[in-house]
């Protein structure tokens, strides 16, 4: 999880020297991110239910090591073409990395204190691995070639893969059943089209039909996907797990959380390098605030958990991420790093309290049987939710941003290039030496982002009126469930095993 964390950020730190090395364009960057995100979101929820189903050792080991081989190919990539081939290839690879790591956890920790210990950790290795993009990425592209930073995955992928195959024992579903073609085919599709157009419309608008027409047409093949699985004889994902209140809310408020975070990832680092002037390695450091906030909030997490049950502790998560987002939104131009400090901090504590907390809520209604379908589908939604996070945010911020920028402050001459992105009304202020216009893309910017600020804490303010209506006022101790244990496929260890052999 820590090397799909920093995949995820890496990337940005080497486009501008990937457009110029790769002679890439403006449409084939976006697709450098975008093929690995319309991959990764349409194989989740297969790749889950195929764990399940031939084991899940065996899958993630799998989709480790392909993520690891592409890696390598985007490393020595020689054209856009190839990299974005190879990009796709990723995605393969966290596809079944991201729902089978998670879902060992209810299968290896059957005990919801150690259940919750473990999902902390998961949460966090991500979570951590966001921020620390920039930062690795930063200082590889300052000391070799653009490729080290595909390579940086090499490693851990090769740590990871000795660590599974010594530790890590082999389970799947007792329950042996025909594969669900038809349930693959409509979710995949139906996701690929849905966030092809939430990615579009980042660029087009939400009016375009380049960006209704895809994301229409994938809600109608979801809708089909959740009648056929409704009425299938062997569903690739079991539809009751809706029924259950825990999944569904802890599902709903752990992608609201989610939706917190990226869009704190999505504003932030644009503000500290085209308002602040900080390079990416800086940008890097000035987000570590956060990692200390989520460290601390998910080290002390599960003792609140025991004590004062999940209920308060994800309430209590969603109150402080609201407050710090509610403080955020008073930032200005001139306001100095210490403050936005303070509530990078707040927020990562409250992200750090509410994902643990709200995914242990959703994974134990999940048996071992179901683990591998229930994660996919959990992942998935979180999936799917911060990438729709990211589409709207980014209209709010379009909108806010260009809303400001009216009033004759901006010469006619270079008034589309000001108001296509911050980062290019700085260029431009830079190269006619205005620092007129130049305070005027910043505080433009800075407008916009508060805006958007704004909408994210309305959000974690709805998700902590809905834990405070539907949630139990305790949640009880889950007992380790004895009819749906996991079937082993081997009884010895594995490492006497290997050691053996």
């Amino acid at each position: 999880m820590l090397t799909l964390g920093l995949d995820a950020t890496v990337l940005n730190v080497a486009l501008p020297t990937l457009a110029t090395e790769l002679d890439a364009s403006i449409g084939q960057l976006q697709w450098f991110g975008a093929a690995y995100t319309l991959v990764l979101g349409a194989l989740i929820i297969p790749m889950g239910s195929l764990g399940d189903r031939i084991g899940r050792k065996r899958v993630l080991l799998a989709g480790l090591a392909i993520f690891g081989a592409s890696s390598a190919v985007c490393a020595f990539a020689s054209s856009a073409g190839v990299l974005i081939a190879a990009r796709a290839l990723q995605g393969i690879g966290g596809a079944a990395m991201m729902p089978l790591s998670l879902a060992m956890l209810p299968v290896l920790f059957q005990d919801r204190e150690e259940r919750t210990r473990a999902l902390n950790i998961w949460v966090t290795s991500s979570a951590v691995g966001l921020p620390l993009g920039p930062i690795v990425g930063g200082w590889l592209l300052d000391h070799f070639a653009w490729g080290a930073v595909f390579l940086i995955n090499v490693p851990l992928v090769a740590i990871g893969l000795l660590a599974l195959t010594v530790y890590l024992p082999e389970t799947r579903s007792q329950r042996t059943q025909p594969t669900d073609s038809p349930g693959i085919v409509l979710s995949s599709t139906g996701l690929v089209a849905v966030i092809y157009g939430l990615i579009e419309a980042g660029q087009d608008g939400w009016t375009s039909a380049s960006v209704l027409a895809p994301i229409l047409a994938g809600v109608a093949l979801l809708v089909a996907f959740v009648a056929w699985e409704r009425r299938s004889a062997h569903p690739i994902i079991d539809m009751s797990l809706f029924s259950d209140r825990d999944f569904t809310i802890g599902t709903a408020l752990s992608t609201i959380a989610n939706f917190a975070l990226f869009g704190l990832l999505f504003v932030v680092p644009q503000y500290f390098q085209d308002v602040g002037g900080s390079d990416p390695l800086g940008t890097g450091v000035r987000l570590l605030p956060m990692i200390g906030g989520m460290i601390v909030a998910t080290r002390i997490g599960p003792t609140l958990v025991k004590r004062a049950g999940s209920r308060f502790v994800i309430i209590a998560g969603l109150v402080l991420s609201s407050a710090a987002l509610g403080l955020a939104a008073t930032t200005d131009v001139d306001t100095g790093y210490a403050f936005a400090a303070l509530w990078i901090t707040l927020l990562g504590a409250g992200i750090g309290l509410v994902l643990p907390a709200s995914m242990t809520l959703a994974m134990g209604a999940l048996s071992a049987e179901r683990a591998g379908s229930g994660s996919g589908l959990l992942q998935a939604l979180r999936q799917v939710g911060a990438t729709i996070g990211v589409a709207v945010l980014g209209t709010v911020l379009s909108s806010g941003y260009q809303s400001q920028l009216g009033g004759g402050d901006v010469p006619s001459s270079v008034d589309g290039a000001v108001r296509s992105s911050v980062g290019a009304g700085i260029e431009v202020a830079h190269r006619l030496d205005s620092s007129a216009l130049a305070q005027t893309v910043r505080s433009a910017f800075v407008h916009g982002m508060d805006t958007v600020l704004l909408v994210t804490a309305a959000l974690t303010i709805l998700g902590a009126v809905i834990a405070v209506l539907c949630l139990p006022r305790r949640v009880t101790e889950t007992p380790a469930p004895t009819s749906s244990a996991p079937a082993p496929v081997a009884q010895a260890p594995v490492a006497e095993a290997a050691v053996a052999s």
